[in-house]
């Protein structure tokens, strides 16, 4: 630690697989000549948080300190930092670091990095040292893995689209569904969910929500804005809408049926899935018979991120988010686990951790 104590930085940590997070101080690095410092105010809560405290990969290094959807303000910068300036508003996503000489690394896509691109939390970067997230007051990144903010987006509102609205945005336009008219499916209404929904209104699609639970018809038809609404168990209502669709983000994790939502697209249609269920499984025949995508995705690269935040700015698009002092993080990553959120919690960094 320094004498001055501006590299010590308080947090919250998981201490054990529990997961149970608690006041946790530690050092970050100090600022060099590529860094910039930032004040977190901001960090969204992701289902990312309670894998990891809970080593549910069985590679968690503790004590760990989750978060990757980070927003705050710019406090120092490194003498070769163009990009940003003390007081900027900026954000940092799921990763801090890549090997930069690749070719996707060249091409502004770091999270395919060759070597691998380095987890803002739980990863090891280029030096040893292991990664902590943004349950925490400070961070110190590479400017080239921050992103600008525009002043006028509010901060809380910012910090769930670097994992939540990157993660849709990347695959809708590598896949060009922001094209007016076309229709759009988006399976599961949760933090991913929600996002497609307003990015396909915003690019002019006609959006349909699929979901097990008629509860969520309200919200999806007048909270979001979706144009139409089907339970997913119903299979009057799937075979209704058989080849009509163009593009389908299947944004669940759970275990489910593929064939059902893929006979939904039309001949060529491509379906995105960004979920990770514990496998995949279709009939041959849906795919090649109606000549069909179906593709993968992360998050997002430098490029498509920054792009995507200046869209929702320019846009006015702002997920929806319930703020909460980091004292409730225990009970949010529980909430979580149960799916009991509308549509991201963000933690009040700023105001609540002391």
């Amino acid at each position: 630690m320094s004498s001055s104590g501006e590299d010590e930085c308080l947090s919250w940590a998981a201490r054990d697989p529990s997961g149970l997070l608690s006041p946790h101080t530690f050092t970050r690095r100090s600022v060099t000549s590529d860094d910039v410092s930032l004040k977190i105010t901001h960090c969204g809560v992701c289902y990312a948080d309670v894998i990891w405290t809970r080593n549910k990969h069985g590679d968690s290094k503790y004590p760990l300190v989750p978060g990757h959807e980070i927003a705050g303000v710019v406090s120092k910068v490194g003498s070769n930092v163009t990009r940003f300036k003390v007081g900027d508003h900026v954000g940092v996503g799921t990763y801090v670091n890549s090997c930069r000489e690749c070719d996707y690394c060249e091409e502004g896509q770091e999270v395919s990095c060759v070597k691998g691109s380095v987890y803002t939390f739980n990863g090891v970067d280029y030096d040893g040292s292991v990664t902590k997230g943004g349950y925490s007051s400070h961070i110190v990144v590479h400017e080239r893995y921050c992103y600008k903010i525009p002043v006028d987006y509010p901060l809380e509102s910012a910090a769930p689209l670097l994992c939540a609205g990157v993660t849709v945005y990347a695959p809708m336009m590598r896949h060009n569904m922001n094209q007016p008219g076309k229709s759009l499916g988006v399976v599961g209404l949760g933090g991913l969910g929600h996002m497609a929904v307003k990015f396909g209104k915003a690019f002019g699609l006609h959006v349909t929500v699929f979901s097990t639970s008629v509860d969520k018809k309200e919200e999806a038809l007048n909270l979001l804005g979706a144009n139409n609404f089907v339970i997913s168990s119903d299979h009057d209502q799937m075979k209704a809408l058989a080849k009509s669709l163009d593009f389908v983000i299947d944004t669940a994790s759970g275990d489910h049926a593929f064939d059902p939502y893929m006979s939904l697209l039309k001949i060529a249609g491509t379906y995105v899935l960004v979920g990770f269920p514990s496998e995949i499984k279709i009939q041959p025949a849906t795919l090649n018979l109606g000549m069909r995508v179906l593709a993968g995705s992360v998050s997002g690269g430098t490029k498509v991120t920054q792009e995507m935040i200046d869209f929702c700015a320019a846009h006015k698009i702002y997920p929806n988010i319930e703020v909460i002092p980091i004292q409730k993080a225990n009970e949010a990553l529980e909430r979580v686990v149960k799916k009991d959120i509308k549509y991201r919690f963000v933690i009040d960094i700023e105001n609540s951790l002391k």
